[in-house]
């Protein structure tokens, strides 16, 4: 705790570490190399020690239920405004999990129930999902992916994303980022649904409601 209390203000060479935590030079390098490998701890490109991702991901999952919350009513607008199904992922280690959705009513839809795990391979939540990981997970993350560094690229320039075909046939999907504290993607909000009505483009019928979503779950996110 020491340690993380110390990466609070910033990041921190072991020499600063030393001088705040008062730790001896070995203990705290000791430490600090440990937190690394659990991601409670990460090294900026000058090599000092930052806050590690894995804190974010667990304040995220402690306010789930507020994220729920607020995000339903948003997905039951979207659904209701496109006509297709809506849905909130979050991701779990290399899955991303359905957390939320609203189903099209009637008609041919793309069903996802609530607690399904998806990979994190394929689909345009899984590319929101990754797009604003460091560059190590992203490395990883593209591993026998369906998308590219490319891909990863324009969908943090136009924040949304869209895939086609990717995670099952003739589906089609978009998708969009809820953001949290520093912009990271904590959550990818999407509406589904078949090729037939969501064309090959499906990001040019529904891009800009789904970012508009998305958008709104993050504001309220940051307002309550």
């Amino acid at each position: 705790m020491a340690v993380l209390s110390a990466l609070e203000s910033g990041p921190a060479s072991l020499s600063r570490l030393v001088r705040v935590t008062g730790l001896s030079r070995p203990t705290a390098h000791r430490l600090a190399v440990a937190l690394e490998r659990h991601r409670m701890v990460a090294r900026d490109s000058q090599g000092n020690f930052t806050l590690g991702p894995r804190l974010e991901e667990l304040s995220g999952a402690g306010g789930a239920d507020r994220l729920l919350s607020i995000a339903q009513p948003v997905l039951v607008q979207l659904r209701d405004l496109t006509g297709e199904s809506a849905q909130l992922y979050r991701r779990q280690d290399d899955v991303r999990v359905c957390v939320a959705a609203a189903e099209r009513s009637s008609g041919l839809r793309d069903t996802v129930p609530v607690g399904s795990e998806l990979p994190m391979t394929a689909g345009s939540a899984a590319q929101i999902l990754l797009a604003w990981e460091d560059s190590d997970r992203i490395r990883r993350g593209l591993r026998g992916s369906h998308f590219d560094a490319t891909t990863l690229a324009q969908v943090r320039r136009r924040r949304w994303a869209q895939s086609v075909g990717e995670r099952e046939q003739g589906v089609a999907s978009v998708s969009a980022p809820v953001t949290g504290p520093g912009g990271k993607a904590i959550a990818a909000v999407s509406v589904s649904g078949p090729i037939e009505r969501l064309t090959r483009s499906p990001g040019r019928l529904h891009a800009q409601a789904v970012v508009s979503a998305a958008e709104r779950i993050s504001e309220r996110l940051r307002l309550d």
